[in-house]
């Protein structure tokens, strides 16, 4: 099974792209995934590789919960805070992994992870989580699935991935390839094997400022990965980018979900 190597610094530099420009989780799905769990006000949920604290803060806000972020990126943490503060939530962020997990996150009864599930040992993270999580508790796995992009700025950013950024590219192409286990067969595997998704759909429009942004909020094309590269590969993707919508406007259709995992 194919695990990708561990990095703490990975997202060093994207974390004043990733809030701004990342899809965001629509405050609909935190409601109905924290009613769909029983998450009640006070019980404690773990933001697991939180980045900039966009869900943490959330569960904070709309549930009530008390939430711990963890994340192994200095700079995502500094974020976090800064976001918790203007929100006007007390979210606790920590320095760590999903390699750091032990009695002191105890007892959970939540843990949710964005789009950081596949950095990990999945099946390690797993068992360290059933060790320290209720027995009605969860793990959440957010994301979002691309359906359409209009023009297809996508495959333009990925192209261009392959020529600036081939070593980080790799490691997103590991997650392509026939030893990847999807997280769905990994959680039926473990003891968190009921799973059920809740999700939306959005049509989202964009700028060609947005597609910038998020291209540098990925840790395969960030300002850190790219070094000295970075500028040649803004000035042609803004150029490509143009090529494609000339008045710099673009669409993308996406689902954002929530797959619950529980123990069966």
């Amino acid at each position: 099974m194919t695990t990708i190597p561990f990095q703490a610094r990975r997202f060093q530099s994207t974390a004043a792209y990733y809030t701004r420009y990342r899809v965001p989780y629509p405050d609909e799905l935190i409601e109905r995934v924290a009613a769909r769990a029983g998450l009640a006000v006070g019980e404690r949920v773990l933001d697991l590789g939180c980045g900039p604290g966009q869900l943490g803060i959330a569960f904070a806000r709309l549930a009530k919960a008390a939430v711990t972020g963890l994340d192994p990126e200095p700079e995502m943490l500094d974020a976090a805070r800064t976001d918790a503060t203007a929100a006007g939530v007390d979210v606790t962020f920590i320095k760590g992994s999903s390699y750091d997990l032990d009695s002191r996150f105890a007892p959970l009864k939540m843990t949710v992870m964005g789009r950081s599930f596949h950095w990990m040992d999945r099946p390690a993270t797993l068992k360290a989580l059933d060790a320290i999580t209720l027995a009605d508790g969860c793990v959440v796995l957010f994301g979002d699935r691309h359906i359409s992009s209009t023009p297809d700025w996508r495959q333009s950013v990925n192209k261009l991935a392959e020529t600036f950024a081939p070593e980080r590219n790799a490691d997103r192409e590991l997650r392509k390839g026939p030893d990847w286990i999807e997280h769905e067969s990994i959680l039926l595997r473990s003891t968190f094997n009921d799973l059920e998704r809740i999700s939306v759909v959005r049509e989202r429009r964009l700028s060609l400022d947005d597609v910038v942004g998020r291209a540098f909020s990925t840790s395969v094309t960030s300002p850190q990965a790219l070094g000295e590269r970075t500028a040649a590969f803004e000035t042609e993707l803004r150029a490509t980018l143009l090529k494609l919508s000339p008045e710099g406007t673009f669409a993308e259709v996406v689902e954002i979900g929530g797959l619950i995992a529980r123990r069966g």
